[in-house]
């Protein structure tokens, strides 16, 4: 089945590729990764650039027949790359099992989440990809590659950002179903966030601080803790908790954000900011995202608190959150804990990616790493220090891909 391409999510990117395909079996995947010079791996177009796209043909997994299987024994479950998080998320909450996170979006595939290193919150939580332990992956050749943690390729190929191959399947750690409250707090000096930002991020299961970095006190922080854990205080540093839901955007309608105001419920319906069954927005934004050290945080906001003039006429909202260290290659959060520092545009291109270069001067010698699927303007010659492991992934996606069957120009621009 193959149909025109159109644009992402954002609308701020016209695929260029001719032809979607979407197959129906792992077999259907095989054959038209073999016969293709070019072709991609396309997911749920929540990428913000051309990160997905191809001069050939790109391919989704929307259709595939992989139904969830659970491995209670093995505690995993195994999935179709075009899965949904929040479909997902409703097939184990209704089997009695839980991810350890969920991103913001509970919209966003699977397949397309892992290999950007997308993430959730929580210092003892590691991003998405982390809780991956085996994928299944077509590569160039059509053939089907399987590998698990802790086979040599494994931590590699997490993390591919679609250059190793199509994939297909993938197995993820669950644990037991747990129930979460969400709680919000007003007028946190900011000043009070620099000097206790481990407490206060380490005060729930998960913590998410909105600032338009403008003023003397943050938007609201919002905290996401566990029902078998301490209750939440009522005052955080001197934010006092909030009664009444709200979205992070002052000018939109709770409607679609998950329930707010400390009611207990699955955190299927906690862990992300949007409900699934809501668009979060119409789509009229831009997204950018820097992973720093943890060591460095207080550092980079300070530091890009300086540009807030700057940032603030061009800004919804931005969003400071943490994230345990991993050890896949390209993660955000290779062998550091991290803190991202996520900016929600206006949908103003030119005049974003005017101000990137800015921001990106504060914070790569911080050691900050770009999302992989978010707008950003520097080049491998910029990036590729920030990973230990940089060479070694090329290695591997050569060795797998000699052709660049599954290359792009993001890629020849970021990575080769």
């Amino acid at each position: 089945m193959s149909t025109n391409v159109g644009v992402n999510w954002a609308r701020n990117y016209e695929y260029k590729a001719a032809t979607l395909v979407r197959p129906r079996s792992v077999g259907e995947v095989q054959d038209l990764v073999a016969a293709s010079p070019r072709i991609r791996a396309l997911g749920s177009r929540h990428s913000f650039t051309d990160l997905a796209d191809s001069a050939g043909t790109l391919l989704s997994l929307d259709l595939l027949d992989s139904p969830v299987a659970i491995d209670e024994e093995a505690r995993s479950v195994t999935v179709g790359g075009g899965v949904l998080y929040g479909n997902l998320a409703t097939v184990l909450q209704d089997a009695g099992w839980a991810l350890h996170n969920l991103a913001s979006l509970p919209h966003i595939s699977v397949a397309g989440a892992v290999a950007t290193g997308t993430h959730g919150s929580g210092d003892a939580n590691g991003n998405l990809s982390s809780a991956v332990s085996a994928l299944e992956i077509v590569t160039a050749s059509g053939e089907l590659l399987t590998l698990r943690r802790g086979d040599p390729d494994f931590d590699g190929a997490v993390v591919s950002l679609g250059a190793l191959g199509v994939v297909t399947r993938v197995t993820l750690d669950i644990q037991p179903t747990f129930d979460v409250r969400q709680d919000l707090y007003d007028d946190l000096a900011f000043s009070d966030m620099l000097a206790n930002f481990d407490a206060i991020t380490s005060s729930a299961y998960s913590v998410s601080l909105f600032t338009d970095w403008v003023g003397d006190t943050l938007r609201t922080v919002w905290i996401k803790s566990r029902m078998d854990a301490a209750a939440p205080p009522e005052r955080l540093f001197g934010a006092e908790r909030q009664r009444t839901e709200r979205h992070m955007l002052p000018d939109q309608p709770p409607s679609n954000v998950t329930q707010q105001g400390g009611i207990a419920g699955p955190w299927s319906d906690r862990l992300a900011h949007f409900k699934l069954g809501f668009t979060p927005s119409n789509g009229d934004e831009l997204q950018s995202e820097y992973l720093v050290p943890r060591r460095n945080a207080v550092e980079a906001i300070e530091a890009v608190r300086s540009l807030g003039a700057r940032i603030a006429p061009l800004l919804l909202v931005t969003e400071l959150r943490t994230m345990a260290a991993d050890s896949l290659w390209l993660s955000g959060a290779y062998e550091t804990d991290a803190v991202g520092i996520h900016f929600t545009w206006k949908p103003l291109g030119a005049e974003v990616g005017a101000l990137l270069p800015a921001i990106e001067q504060l914070l790569l010698p911080l050691g900050a790493r770009p999302h992989w699927g978010k707008v950003f303007t520097a080049r491998v010659g910029q990036i590729e220090g920030q990973y230990p492991r940089f060479d070694d992934f090329r290695a591997l996606a050569a060795r797998l891909d000699p052709q660049r069957k599954f290359g792009n120009a993001f890629l020849e621009r970021a990575v080769y």
